[in-house]
């Protein structure tokens, strides 16, 4: 079941970067020659990583907000949603960091305006909710034997560590 969710998971994932990015195809090692000023600053411009709370740091200190060690067995799988961590081209909708936990996946934006979009896209995999530049989601491993009470719990305290900021 573990390995369903994941796959799941991994296929929305790709399905909404690949239709909010847009990327090259050519897999050619070939150096590709630098761009022109004007074609350079049609381009978006890759996410930047803000300063201040990260994913990982949110879900430790969301785990001591709700009286647990951790939120079960915390994972790095930025590549999932960052084209740059991926080894590609950065986008503008890239993730900053993604934590997958048996409790919750937690993804760090650059801006809420990101989150939003992801947020929005995403919600007809399963239940996402945005908090600032950050963005819950209960669709991968075990998240759907989180109950509503302990989500609404988990968004509550995310709320007051990103006002904490």
């Amino acid at each position: 079941m573990r390995i369903r969710h994941t796959a799941a998971t991994i296929t929305a994932i790709t399905a909404l970067t690949l239709t909010a990015c847009s990327t090259s195809s050519d897999t050619d090692s070939k150096p590709t020659p630098k761009a022109s000023a004007a074609a350079t600053a049609s381009k978006p411009a890759p996410a930047k990583k803000p300063a201040g709370l990260t994913a990982k740091q949110a879900a430790a200190k969301l785990a001591d907000a709700t009286g647990v060690t951790d939120l079960g067995d915390p994972q790095d799988n930025t590549s999932a949603c960052s084209q740059k961590a991926a080894g590609k081209e950065p986008h503008a909708n890239d993730c900053s960091q993604l934590i997958t936990t048996d409790t919750v996946s937690i993804y760090e934006f650059a801006t809420p305006a990101t989150s939003a979009h992801w947020v929005k896209g995403m919600k007809a995999n399963g239940d996402w909710r945005q908090v600032g530049r950050f963005a819950l989601a209960w669709t991968a491993r075990d998240q759907s034997l989180t109950s509503d009470e302990r989500r609404a719990e988990l968004v509550t305290a995310l709320k007051k560590l990103v006002a904490a900021e």
